[in-house]
């Protein structure tokens, strides 16, 4: 090629390039603006909806800070909540009836969120001491440490629990207790956080999980591990079914 054949050349991919950069900015600024858009948009939601549970409490003269908390973080990440409101009491109360609050070793919290079951586990008298409170979201940690500064908190990924208990437990967890929303994962990672969960638990320990579905969770066939299931809690809403689970 002749020096101003190449010459020619060059200037072609320059102006090439520029026109890249142009649409690359272009589509930069037009995505800004949509992510503007949908941030804008979900504020308001979230506003609306405060204002709407603020007008009902003013009504009703109760208090609802959980539930908007929970309605909040929803909004925000729906797929990693699972719920739009924390888990109603007479749930709550059933998960923590499965575990022994005289057995030895700690207990473990999958994603307590505002800590309706936490508060269930207390009262059914585990020692608050024993507890191991597992949690992603930064707002949810605040107050679960506010509210059991007894308890051990471990801001995370509950999917990793073993990364992150492995070396935090000194002795065999006495049972896990999961409030995480299991069915929006793949099955493998489900099965992955079992069997984790069954290496820091004693033998026959339970790892207590609910599930607004009607089908189990974890697919038995699969795991190596037993299952129950209790009656469906039709007074929570959605209603519920708590599953037990213990290595075979």
């Amino acid at each position: 090629m002749s020096l101003p054949a190449l010459r020619i050349f060059e200037r072609k991919i320059e102006r090439q390039l520029r026109l890249f950069e142009l649409r690359k900015a272009l589509i930069e600024r037009k995505i800004e603006r949509q992510i503007r858009r949908f941030e804008t948009k979900r504020d308001g939601i979230s506003k609306k909806i405060e204002q709407q549970v603020r007008q009902f409490e003013k009504k009703r003269g109760i208090r609802l800070d959980d539930e908007v908390r929970f309605i909040r973080s929803w909004i925000e990440r729906p797929l990693s909540i699972g719920a739009v409101t924390p888990s109603g009491k007479i749930l709550a109360r059933a998960m923590a009836r499965y575990v022994d609050p005289n057995s030895h070793g700690p207990v473990v919290e999958l994603g307590p969120g505002t800590g309706p079951v936490t508060e269930a586990l207390v009262e059914a008298g585990v020692d608050p001491s024993r507890l191991v409170l597992v949690e992603f979201n930064p707002t949810f940690c605040r107050l679960l440490r506010a509210r059991y500064p007894e308890a051990t908190l471990v801001q995370g990924d509950a999917y990793s629990m073993r990364r992150l208990l492995e070396t935090l437990l000194l002795q065999p967890a006495a049972a896990v207790v999961s409030g995480l929303p299991l069915v929006t994962k793949p099955i493998a990672m489900r099965l992955r956080l079992i069997r984790d969960a069954f290496d820091l638990m004693l033998p026959g320990a339970p790892f207590v999980q609910f599930t607004y579905s009607v089908a189990s969770p974890l697919p038995r066939r699969l795991g190596g591990f037993t299952a129950e299931a209790s009656e469906r809690i039709w007074m929570n809403i959605p209603p519920a079914r708590v599953w037990v689970y213990r290595q075979a």
